[in-house]
């Protein structure tokens, strides 16, 4: 356990001493780390952790108790393998509680397999998937991310705002890539552009040109790539590139990551997308204490704090680690009335709930839960600048 708590440390450049070994509450991180989105986990992961740590270093949750945080591998793209990880976080590491899972496909599987079965509260960072939001949860699933349906309803805006007429569609083989492609596809049309050909393409595949064939001949006048930044969606792009039958594309959030403009270089510049985000004070403060840690903060990173934010002051709201009594306190905590809370407050927030008041945890992406426990959302609108994802707005 010793060494796996110092590896973690490492990985992270967080001190273990916030982590005590006996008496924690331990928590599960299940992201992808490996897999499409690898490049965006590690600091996701550690991003989480810092909110563990900063609960663990206040010395106020539930009477003292720290946090451990368990990794787990949800490789984003095999449900077999997500389920499982998610399954040894439960059943032998005994998590309360899981800050995942990252991709939509593994997060439901983990929901209907894992989290339901045993009882275990799930709160993603990433999971967008219009499907989660009608899935048969028990109360136990919530996401600080918002659903795809918002997504496609905002890159039409986007759309609309530079005059783009028509667009090819590609889209990763899965419940994200399917569902999102199927929100933009909507909201696009119903604002009078059209979709010359929406479809799908594998990941991990190390030739194209079919797909770009296919899409070159459909035409139109971007590329919309609703895919993973580090696999398919990142492919299909050089693909498009090199063959000169696309010059912009349009970058839903599986898209927007440090490593794809590093990886695509100058020819990225000009093509543009959203990834959940808000200028907010909390945004402000979040990423000052991520970069003070050692942690350069990328998509979801933000939320990834937020979601673990959340569960332990859920917990602390229940007077309980158990998740058949804190599952009934994460909306209250996340949302008015109560005392506003934001990154680097969760010791304050700790004590305020500690003493019977409420709090209203605004966190660093502006937190608001509504319907069965998911963001109301707000996005970050990006253009590739200089090799660069840069912020155009907010929307």
């Amino acid at each position: 356990m010793k060494k796996t708590l110092l590896a973690l440390a490492a990985s992270t450049m967080l001190s273990t001493a916030a982590f005590a070994e006996e008496g924690a509450v331990k928590v599960g991180i299940v992201l992808g780390f490996t897999g499409p989105i690898e490049s965006l986990t590690p600091a996701m992961a550690a991003s989480a952790e810092l909110a563990m740590k900063e609960v663990s270093d206040s010395g106020k949750l539930l009477d003292g108790k720290s946090v451990e945080p368990v990794r787990g591998d949800s490789t984003c793209v095999d449900a077999a393998a997500a389920t499982a990880a998610a399954e040894r976080l439960v059943t032998s590491d005994k998590v309360v509680g899981i800050m995942g899972a990252d991709c939509s496909g593994v997060t439901g599987a983990i929901l209907q397999n894992v989290a339901r079965a045993n009882g275990v509260v799930m709160i993603s960072p990433s999971a967008t998937s219009p499907a989660l939001s009608d899935a048969e949860d028990d109360g136990l699933f919530f996401r600080t991310a918002p659903s795809d349906a918002r997504q496609g309803q905002v890159l039409a805006e986007i759309l609309k705002d530079k005059g783009v007429s028509s667009a090819a569609i590609t889209y990763t083989n899965n419940d994200y890539g399917k569902g999102l492609a199927e929100s933009i596809q909507k909201n696009f049309e119903a604002n009078g552009g059209k979709v010359t050909i929406s479809a799908s393409h594998e990941d991990g595949k190390g030739d194209y040109s079919a797909e770009v064939g296919a899409l070159a001949q459909a035409g139109g006048d971007v590329l919309i790539v609703a895919g993973y930044l580090d696999q398919g969606g990142k492919g299909v792009i050089q693909g498009a590139l090199d063959s000169g039958a696309f010059d912009t594309f349009v970058l839903p959030d599986g898209m927007i990551g440090d490593s794809l403009p590093m990886a695509i270089g100058d020819a990225l510049d000009g093509s543009y997308g959203t990834v959940p985000g808000t200028d907010s004070e909390g945004a402000d403060i979040f990423d000052k204490m991520a970069k003070d840690a050692g942690i350069n903060p990328d998509a979801f990173s933000a939320e990834s704090y937020d979601a673990a934010a959340l569960m332990l002051l859920a917990m602390q709201a229940a007077g309980s680690s158990e998740s058949k009594d804190y599952k009934e306190k994460v909306m209250d905590v996340a949302n008015a009335p109560g005392e506003p809370i934001l990154p680097g407050e969760l010791g304050k927030a700790l004590e305020l709930i500690a003493a019977g008041k409420d709090v209203d945890y605004v966190g660093a992406t502006a937190v608001e839960l509504i319907g069965g426990g998911e963001s109301a959302g707000n996005y970050r609108e990006i253009l590739v600048d200089g090799g660069k994802n840069t912020t155009a707005r907010f929307r």
